[in-house]
């Protein structure tokens, strides 16, 4: 039987979908807890790049990606343990609906919130959005409280209240089944981060964050009951076993890192450290070139279409990595892939010049949502393995493929097994596709 490892005090932060302010809280929470001294852990439920990088920035500490459709337990097992040590306590992020996830199993669960609750033991802080409704908010709590085993619903924090008046029909009803209020957050328009079609503006681009971030910690401290919150954090454990192993894309690695590729797994790149290899970054869009003494360039995801011309006139760096293509490998992943391509069509309908290593065409003049786990197996030798090997991992993006004319890279299937045509593509050292690899 695997023993059990201890976790600090921690809790995580649900609500009945999206948008009903679970980020707003997250990030008020994690800076007024760091701003009394805390030490605090944040995590991310998911696939989600976007949040953890301004837990980063509110919390002062690395914030790590767990999902249990994408990830194997001892990977994540070891995550919570290894991130956790030395937090007084952990506030973990869900997403959209705490209980949403998709039908078919993952590694260890469907990919819902509530998995890790029921993993870890960490109680649960239910975000309501309670404009339009009273009383009935209470139903809709009542209804979490008892729909999974081993979850613990332990307060409520009321979003978008209207008055003093909205509070006291709403708590009375909550803390007549069992739920106590322990915070009632006023509407607020001027605490709204700034978005794109991906999710918020990430966190680097974010003008003024840290001031923002001081600024809902100061809306959380006057409207939630810091000390209640405290004191309803419950420690946790995880059953641990055999470390996960991690394939390794090269000993020394060039990771292209800016405002255009910036969606890179904390979790992997720990890993990739951990396993022995050096990373060095270097920006496209400064026309930096890759570090010439590296076995592997790595493209992350991120939003080339957005800097789409100051790509295609980073000459420098283009020359580069053409060059380095002819003897070491290179691997792009979804934004990363599109730069790899031959011409990216951004959003107004102009076409830009890409790297042309491999002969994808991308377009974003119209738009489509691809969205979704994602199951590879691979069909070409590669830096993310050999013929057979399996990977798990996620795709978002609105892209448009107009040609792929490449040696498809792997068989690909979404969350209930079905096949799909995007398989990735293959010309001789480089590869790319659409996923962005969550575990391997």
């Amino acid at each position: 039987m695997a023993e059990a490892t201890s976790l600090p005090p921690g809790l995580l932060i649900g609500a009945p979908r999206s948008g009903s302010g679970k980020t707003t809280v997250t990030l008020g929470l994690l800076r007024a807890l760091k701003r009394r001294g805390h030490a605090v852990q944040p995590f991310k439920c998911g696939p989600d790049y976007i949040d953890p990088a301004f837990h980063v920035v509110a919390a002062g500490r690395e914030s790590y990606n767990v999902d249990s459709w994408a990830m194997r337990w001892p990977r994540v097992a070891g995550l919570l343990t290894e991130a956790s040590r030395g937090a007084d306590i952990v506030i973990a992020e869900g997403l959209m609906g705490f209980y949403d996830g998709v039908v078919q199993p993952g590694h260890w669960g469907n990919g819902a919130s509530s998995d890790l609750a029921a993993a870890t033991g960490w109680p649960v802080i239910l975000v309501l959005d309670v404009s339009g409704q009273s009383q009935t908010a209470a139903a809709v709590a009542r209804g979490f409280q008892n729909f999974r085993d081993r979850v613990e619903i332990a307060g409520v924090i009321l979003n978008r209240v209207g008055s003093a008046r909205h509070i006291r029909f709403v708590s009375e009803a909550l803390t007549a089944v069992g739920l106590p209020v322990v915070g009632a957050l006023p509407r607020e328009a001027n605490l709204v981060l700034p978005e794109r079609h991906l999710g918020l503006v990430q966190a680097e681009e974010t003008a003024e964050l840290e001031s923002r971030l001081d600024t809902l910690a100061d809306f959380i401290d006057a409207n939630v009951d810091i000390a209640r919150i405290l004191e309803l954090a419950k420690p946790g454990s995880v059953a641990s076993g055999t470390p996960a192993a991690i394939r390794l894309p090269g000993q020394r690695i060039a990771l292209a890192r800016d405002a255009a590729f910036s969606f890179v797994y904390p979790h992997l790149l720990a890993a990739w450290r951990a396993a022995g290899a050096e990373i060095v970054t270097f920006s496209p869009l400064a026309d930096e070139v890759p570090d010439p003494d590296a076995h592997v360039v790595w493209m992350p995801g991120g939003y080339p279409e957005l800097h789409a011309g100051q790509l295609a006139a980073a000459h420098r760096f283009k020359s580069a990595i053409r060059k380095f293509a002819e003897t070491r490998a290179v691997h792009g992943e979804c934004g990363g892939y599109m730069a790899l391509g031959t011409g990216l069509v951004d959003a107004s309908g102009e076409r830009h010049e890409m790297i042309g290593l491999l002969g994808l065409e991308t377009s974003f003049a119209r738009r489509k949502l691809n969205l979704g786990y994602r199951k590879a197996e691979l069909v070409e030798p590669c830096v993310l393995g050999r013929p057979g090997d399996c990977l798990t991992g996620h795709e978002f993006h609105y892209a448009s493929v107009l040609s792929s004319p490449d040696a498809p890279l792997f068989h690909l299937y979404d969350s209930d097994g079905n096949a799909l045509a995007q398989r990735g593509s293959r010309r001789a050292w480089t590869t790319g596709s659409f996923l962005h690899v969550v575990d391997c």
